[in-house]
């Protein structure tokens, strides 16, 4: 299997505490992997923000103050780390923060989007941040989506090479949609010497025969890697039965995962709006960032 490599990375950045945390890992994937990083804040159309200012001095004048403000904040964020081999790009822009984040990663051909999510409370705890489900909505391209893990593979405040992924758990039901993400958790477990555990969940519990399920789906994990891709001893399996967002979230905490990898469907599979949807719950409920690959 070919080694896949990030080469242009894009970091958006609303300057909460969540983007923050998101752009050290998009710091540190960048510095691995010698990457390219654009820093982008979206300024919000001001005739929207506040439609009372509608002239269009006015306007200009807070749109000027904001996007000055804005370039100097992405400057001082970029100077908490040491320079990167290749140099961080800063972009400031006026719209719609999705539709911007997007326009931004085609323009910029992107093959990696690193961004934040918040955590809400009550019944909507398991609903994702409206521009984060956009973007993942829309992204061509994969989206690591970090939001506030219990365990992470970056250390914040570390100056020199911050990356300590050590275990990276990739979910497949076998699709064509699984294997294509595949060789982005390889690439990952290659560049760190990590070790990868493979999960497949059956998500109902057979009245008769289930053990026989669970042993072939064991018998098929141990194919789903190329043998000329990891050492053996870089890789395990492990096949459970109960619902996919449950048993994922489980075996990360079980073994301190650093990063989940996980395959979606096209079109709607992982649009924030749909509640419940496994993606948009390990994204809310798991200990680790959750790296999404589109078919």
């Amino acid at each position: 299997m070919a080694m896949l490599k990030f080469e242009r990375i894009l970091c958006p950045l609303d300057f909460s505490e969540y983007s923050a945390r998101a752009y050290d890992y998009g710091y540190s994937l960048a510095r691995h992997y010698e990457a390219r990083l654009y820093l982008e804040h979206v300024i919000p159309a001001l005739p929207l923000l506040y439609p009372e200012y509608a002239s269009p001095d006015v306007v200009n004048e807070i749109q000027h103050d904001l996007a000055a403000n804005a370039q100097r904040q992405l400057e001082k964020m970029a100077s908490c780390h040491p320079p990167l081999a290749v140099p961080v790009e800063l972009i400031v822009k006026e719209g719609n923060p999705a539709d911007s984040i997007l326009t931004s990663a085609e323009a910029q051909a992107a093959d990696l989007i690193v961004m934040g999510t918040h955590g809400r409370q009550g019944i909507d705890r398991l609903m994702m941040g409206s521009v984060t489900a956009k973007v993942l909505h829309r992204a061509r391209c994969p989206v690591l989506v970090v939001r506030r893990p219990a365990h992470d593979f970056v250390d914040p405040g570390a100056k020199g090479n911050s990356v300590r992924l050590h275990k990276v758990l990739f979910c497949t039901d076998f699709s064509k949609t699984a294997q294509g993400a595949l060789p982005y958790a390889i690439s990952l477990v290659q560049e760190y010497g990590a070790e990868l555990t493979l999960l497949y969940t059956l998500d109902h519990f057979p009245q008769s025969g289930w053990q026989n399920s669970l042993i072939e789906a064991r018998q098929r994990l141990e194919s789903v890697v190329p043998a000329a891709s990891l050492k053996s001893d870089k890789v395990k399996s492990t096949a459970r039965i109960g619902k996919p967002y449950q048993e994922i979230i489980q075996i990360a905490l079980e073994d301190r995962t650093d990063l989940i990898v996980m395959g979606v469907h096209g079109h709607g599979a992982v649009d924030g709006v749909i509640f419940g949807s496994t993606t948009n719950r390990v994204i809310q409920l798991g200990p680790c960032p959750v790296l999404v690959v589109r078919s």
